[in-house]
Order: structure tokens, then C-alpha cells, then sequence
């Protein structure tokens, strides 16, 4: 039988050696868990990593083994899957590994082809409203730093991580405690996922408008989609509902079959700081030692006088702060980084709580237009004050001081940025939690607030601000029966990891109905 041992050493001490002192008799080991202790660093005290170890002897095997699949043989009608996101490209992963191909409808292009889209926005402002930096072949995770970073429990978490490790991850994110592969390298995979799906008989169509449900009897018959200005119609008594969260024309079509309801999200603001001088407030005399990477850091305040919660989230160390929005008339913000992590910045969303009921009335409508109203301002101040592809920025210094910046630092931003208060684009409330938070945040890591740090507004799509309801074991739709709405558009997931885990969650929910098959 394995054994589990918990393994503390220095961050440059050899784990093997280290091993050996230990478990003089081990043949093998397997790292399950790794995580970076920098906390004293700025104190002088030496980094450590922190290891979780499955270690065995002579005549022993690991514990864990590979799962099998079984072919239960394709659908009379495929399944059809709305979006090519994390949700929607692993749910088709893991019906056909049970041998059943799926339709996948994607109104973006494939990523190559997306790629120049987008750079033609960040360049020159000219948006494709069908094929952005939310939506195309990779979903809105294809820009989003490839961070795998996940709070859920689920078994389907190992699965996801082992899958990207097949199609060319690198085997460290199954074990490491912050997974992240790089907005370069997510790209490269999601495309050798898209191929290998095609070659195993599923059909991808992109380019390809989800228009609507085809509904009878509250059960579904297929789905309207419309492709090259022509509408086509597809049979099928499973859907699945992967479509972002940023489709909120979608959502506005869905609404007359599903059930709808508004959620607590959060928007706020990217903080931009010169990653060098950030890096040495976390590592201190370590700061040019490159083992240990771009620092990061996670950091929350919660106002319990007014019960409201401020986060980071996303952080993208060595990263790039990306102008992000699916509307003509809408700006958003939203951070990535390559594998490597080594741009001369580092950012992360810093964001406030909103809540139904409290900041919006408790519908799905006013949590979209709460959210837009935001963005708008944001656009309308780029209009007036540069050409309208600019972000508004602010130094953090200026913004808890309360004064206009009079110049700006340079930044990551490929897009560009333009003085701008805050104060105008954010009710109230949020930008003086926001500047409470951020002294808070400065007492935690002395230095955080610096005159050469931004913010860089707004950041509005953390999550979907809407749920459609659906039952918690079957994942179906509580409305319209063999309808399955899933991952971050549907209100079920927070990331790439938890987006995908929630495709296999409905996979396997369709692979239960059709075939009576149950993982035991």
C-alpha cells in the first residue's frame, strides 16, 4: 500500500535527496500537491515548497490509477452542445470517450483565425461582435491567463487536469497548488482538443449562430442556429447550454423557454503593478532569483458594518492588462499571461461584491443592465476623452488621495489608456469600498499602494450576473426537459477548470439518462 507524507523543504533543496533522508527504502514517489511559501521572504527567512507526496516500496503501486472508459456506442440523434468553451469542448470530450459524438455549435471563429480578430480590436478599436475575445473556439479562457486555479470539490477536477496534460500541458499543473498554463500555451491545446473531437466523428461548426431552443411538450427537439445568413435547423433531444458569459443576446432568447434568475456578482477595477518592485514587496533579498517566478498574491477585506466583500481574482503575474468587451458600445477590462510570466508587469482584479436585491433589483434583466451601464460609461468617457478604444486609468496613489492623475506610467494595456477619476464610471459605494480595501490591502503588503501602480476600469465580467435554474443532481433544466445549461454562462462556474468540470457533469448526466451508465 502507498504511503502519503507531507515534505516542507528550502526552494532550492533537492526533493529527492531530501526524500531519501526521510524514506531511505522508497522506489518510487509521485508528487499529488506543491505549493510556493514565500511569506516571510520579505522578513529574510528562505522561501519554501510545500509537498504532498505518494511514496512507494518494493512490491507496492500507486493508489490512484487511470480511469477506463467503456463504448457505449453514439446516440440515435447527437447531442448537441451550444458554445466551444472549456464547458462545452471537455463536455464533448467526455461523451465521446464513452463513445458518443456530439454537435457543437460555436458562433466565434477557431482561434487562429480569432487571433487576428482581436488583435485587429486591440490595435485599431474595429470590434467583431461575433468573434472576440469572449467568443470563438477556447471561450473566454483562451484570454484569460490559462490560470486552473479552482475552490471545488469535485473528482472531475484530476480528470480535467490529466486530460490538458494529454493533449501538451505540462504535467506540473495536475500537482501544483496555483496551476497556470499561459494564455500561449491554452491556445495550442484547444485546438489539438477541437481536432481531436473532429477526428472521432463530432461535428464543429463555427462561425455558426445559436438562434434558439426548439421546444414541444417542454421537451426539446433541437436547436435553430444560423450560419452565413441562413437558418438551419438540428435535431436533437439533448442540449447543452455552454455559452459564456458574455452572451447576453443569447440569454434574451433563451429567457421565453427557461427560468431565469439574477445572482450576486462583482466588478471593480485591473491593478497594475511594475512587476519588478511588486516582486521584491513579496520576495524581498530573493526578488532576482528566477526560480521563483513572477510573485503573486491573493488578498480580501469584508466590511462587516455593510457586509460587503472586497477580492482579488485573476491575478496574472507578468501579465497583460486586455481590453475585453462583446459590445460596440461597452468597455471592459480583463488581465492574461503567458507561460512564462515574464512581462515587466503584473496585475490582478480587485472587485467589490454587488448584490440582488440591494445594488439591482432581484430580476435578470436589471443584474444585465447593472452590468452594461458600467461598461457604457467607461466607453462614453474613451469616446470624449481619446478615440474610444482607450481604458480609463487612474494612479492608485491619485484614486485613494481622491485627485485626477495628471500622467499616466506606461503599461501592458495594447489597447492604450486615458486619465480618468474613477468616481465617474462607479456608483459610490463600490469606489469607496474600493479605497477603504486598498489601505486595508497596503497594511498586508506594505507597498502595495504605489504612485506608479493603475487601475485600469472596468473589470465587469468576473462571473455571469444571471443563473438559469436547473435541477442539482440531473444538471437538466427544472423547465425543458433534455436542456442542460452549463458552466459559467448558465451561473455554475467560476474559471477554466470549474467550467469544464461542469461539461463533464452534464456528459456523464446525458450518458446516465440514455445509456443507464453510472460510474461506480
Amino acid at each position: 500500500m502507498a504511503k502519503i507524507i507531507n515534505l516542507t523543504i528550502k526552494y532550492r533543496e533537492n526533493l529527492e535527496q531530501a526524500l531519501k533522508k526521510l524514506e531511505p527504502d522508497f522506489i518510487d514517489y509521485r508528487v499529488l500537491s506543491k505549493s510556493l511559501d514565500a511569506r516571510n521572504a520579505p522578513n529574510g527567512s528562505i522561501p519554501k515548497y510545500h509537498y504532498k507526496l505518494e511514496v512507494i516500496y518494493e512490491n507496492e503501486i500507486f493508489s490512484i490509477q487511470n480511469e477506463k472508459f467503456v463504448d457505449l456506442g453514439a446516440l440515435k440523434l447527437k447531442p448537441i452542445i451550444i458554445g466551444a468553451g472549456p464547458a462545452g469542448l471537455f463536455c464533448a470530450l467526455r461523451l465521446l470517450e464513452y463513445g458518443i459524438p456530439s454537435i457543437i455549435i460555436e458562433r466565434g471563429q477557431r482561434s487562429s483565425v480569432r487571433m487576428k480578430s482581436i488583435a485587429k480590436f486591440w490595435r485599431y478599436g474595429e470590434l467583431d461582435p461575433e468573434s472576440n475575445v469572449c467568443f470563438g473556439e477556447g471561450g473566454a479562457g483562451l484570454f484569460s491567463d490559462g490560470k486552473l486555479i479552482t475552490r471545488i470539490k469535485s473528482p472531475f477536477v484530476n480528470y480535467v487536469m490529466k486530460k490538458l496534460v494529454e493533449f501538451g500541458a505540462p504535467k506540473e499543473i495536475v500537482y501544483y497548488s496555483n496551476p497556470h498554463l499561459g494564455s500561449n500555451k491554452i491556445r495550442t491545446l484547444i485546438t489539438y482538443i477541437s481536432d481531436y473531437l473532429i477526428s472521432g466523428g463530432c461535428e464543429m461548426h463555427f462561425n455558426s449562430k445559436f438562434v434558439n431552443l426548439i421546444v414541444k411538450n417542454n421537451k426539446v427537439e433541437g436547436v435553430k442556429y444560423s450560419k452565413d445568413e441562413k437558418s438551419i435547423v438540428l435535431a436533437s433531444e439533448n442540449v447543452v447550454l455552454a455559452i459564456g458569459h458574455s452572451a447576453k443576446d443569447t440569454y434574451s432568447n433563451l429567457s421565453h423557454d427557461l427560468n431565469f434568475s439574477a445572482k450576486d456578482f462583482s466588478v471593480g477595477v485591473r491593478v497594475e503593478h511594475p512587476r519588478k518592485s511588486f516582486d521584491k514587496l513579496q520576495y524581498g533579498k530573493f526578488t532576482d532569483d528566477n526560480t521563483l517566478g513572477a510573485s503573486k498574491y491573493r488578498l480580501s477585506y469584508h466590511d462587516k458594518e455593510k457586509n460587503l466583500g472586497t477580492y482579488s481574482f485573476c491575478m496574472c503575474p507578468g501579465g497583460h492588462v486586455l481590453s475585453s468587451g462583446t459590445d460596440a458600445d461597452g468597455i471592459v477590462t480583463n488581465g492574461m499571461s503567458n507561460f512564462k510570466r515574464n512581462s515587466p508587469w503584473s496585475n490582478a482584479a480587485i472587485v467589490v461584491e454587488v448584490k440582488k436585491g440591494v445594488h439591482f433589483e432581484d430580476n435578470f434583466n436589471s443584474a444585465i443592465e447593472f452590468q452594461k451601464s458600467i461598461e457604457q460609461k467607461a466607453f462614453n468617457l474613451s469616446v470624449s476623452k481619446a478615440s474610444g478604444k482607450e481604458m480609463p486609468a487612474q494612479r492608485l496613489k491619485d484614486f485613494c488621495d481622491g485627485k485626477l492623475s495628471k500622467s499616466l506610467p506606461k503599461t501592458s494595456c495594447p489597447s492604450g489608456i486615458f486619465s480618468q477619476s474613477m468616481d465617474e464610471i462607479f456608483p459610490k459605494y463600490i469606489t469607496n469600498q474600493l479605497q477603504t480595501s486598498f489601505l486595508k490591502f497596503d497594511r498586508k503588503i506594505k507597498g502595495f499602494i504605489q504612485n506608479d501602480a493603475l487601475l485600469i476600469a472596468p473589470e465587469t465580467r468576473t462571473s455571469s450576473p444571471i443563473r438559469m435554474e436547473r435541477d442539482r443532481v440531473s444538471f437538466e433544466s427544472d423547465k425543458v426537459e433534455g436542456v442542460y445549461p452549463c458552466g459559467e454562462g448558465a451561473g455554475f462556474a467560476g474559471g477554466i477548470t470549474s467550467a469544464a468540470v461542469d461539461g463533464v457533469n452534464c456528459a456523464m448526466s446525458i450518458i446516465e439518462k440514455e445509456k443507464d451508465f453510472k460510474i461506480t
